[in-house]
């Protein structure tokens, strides 16, 4: 798994606007925490993290406490992975923001895998 995925705003041609995105590596519990937006111009990022997650073993955990804002592919993004964990696995979203809480409740209600903590 990769330690660290960011989306640096200063790096964009302008008049780009980029959001910033920084994801880093937790080993307790394992997963990631990650800082920021999760828009257009940071899925690359956030769908390789993903990915990362879930070719690993056990619960996988994201801590969202400090990220301001997740779009609707973002989301999918999150339950496309969390159908890919294996049995017996969950995903543990950590404080996630309103938009993807609204986001997994309104088009996946029945996605039991991922468990939200506020």
């Amino acid at each position: 798994m990769t330690d660290s995925y960011d989306v640096d705003p200063q790096e964009a041609p302008l008049p780009q606007r980029v959001a910033a995105l920084k994801i880093r590596r937790m080993t307790d519990p394992p997963g990631m925490h990650v800082t920021g937006e999760v828009v257009l111009t940071t899925h690359d990022a956030w769908e390789h993290a993903l990915e990362d997650l879930v070719a690993g073993d056990g619960d996988v955990h994201l801590d969202l406490s400090s990220v301001t804002f997740v779009d609707v592919a973002g989301a999918s993004a999150v339950a496309v992975a969390a159908q890919h964990l294996g049995t017996g696995r969950r995903m543990v979203l950590q404080r996630p923001p309103r938009a993807l809480r609204r986001a997994l409740e309104m088009f996946w209600p029945d996605l039991s895998v991922i468990e939200v903590t506020r």
